[in-house]
């Protein structure tokens, strides 16, 4: 019982002893910390001068680059000024020029409309100057561009087909009725000129362009027929055939089954 009560004093005091250990060891890390953390601070503070010193610098180098450079800077400035009024100069000029052009495309494309084909290309005199007069003047406009195509069809419907694909050619858009309209077009041209295999090119141009169910089927029948006027009896067979499969509710499907049969002969 005795060895028992020494023990637990002599345990009592080790512990007493390592408590006081780690509690010494504990403050003498708190203030290693607090010195290092002081040394950091002024080493921040010490680049902060340093950077503050350093940009003063070169806001001092800046001005003198602005100071000996004046005439250049102004001119750069200047010119910049210069650009940007031309950019909105030129967009208001254009935006007159296309009103402009539209104003005379309407009554040379209601004589068009109207198979005025002479008054549609070079005007009657009095509301309009014609299809012909709007694309030399406006040519830049897409009113202009516009009455390139109207007088391409103008002289394809006059039988001048030269001209037709001249003016055909100039016309382009991003529309995918009216590009593919323009070639099918050109190839109408040069199927009459009795050009297979300009056309077979120009066909395969409108058949190709964003297809839709509603005319590439049309064109695609305009294909087969310029292949085999061209002697490539195989090539028309099977545009046909690709037209029965891709376009099977087409309003002319029959009259492609009977052209594929007869090819097939």
């Amino acid at each position: 019982m005795v060895l028992y009560e020494v023990d637990r004093v002599q345990i009592n005091a080790q512990n007493s002893l390592e408590s006081s250990r780690n509690m010494a060891k504990r403050i003498e890390n708190a203030k290693r910390r607090a010195k290092q953390a002081q040394v950091e601070e002024e080493e921040n503070n010490a680049t902060f001068y340093e950077d503050a010193s350093v940009l003063q610098e070169e806001i001092s180098r800046s001005q003198e680059f602005v100071d000996s450079n004046k005439k250049t800077i102004a001119t750069v400035i200047g010119i910049m000024v210069a650009v940007v009024a031309l950019f909105f100069a030129f967009k208001f000029y254009m935006g007159g020029q296309e009103t402009a052009a539209q104003e005379e495309l309407f009554p040379a494309v209601f004589y068009f409309e109207k198979d005025s084909l002479d008054k549609a290309l070079n005007g009657d005199g009095n509301s309009t100057s014609g299809l012909l007069a709007v694309m030399d003047e406006y040519g830049s406009t897409d009113a202009g561009n516009l009455a390139s195509f109207y007088a391409g069809v103008s002289y394809l419907k006059k039988g001048e087909f030269d001209k037709a694909i001249e003016y055909l050619e100039d016309f382009g858009t991003d529309d995918f009725l009216w590009q593919a309209r323009a070639y099918v077009l050109t190839g109408d041209a040069y199927m009459e000129k009795e050009t297979y295999g300009e056309a077979v090119s120009y066909y395969k141009k409108g058949a190709n362009y964003d297809e839709n169910e509603q005319f590439t089927p049309i064109y695609m029948e305009k294909l087969a027929l310029a292949q085999e006027l061209n002697g490539s009896t195989e090539d028309a067979k099977n545009t046909l055939m690709s037209t029965l499969e891709k376009y099977p509710n087409y309003n002319n499907i029959n009259e492609v089954k009977r052209n594929i049969g007869r090819l097939e002969k």
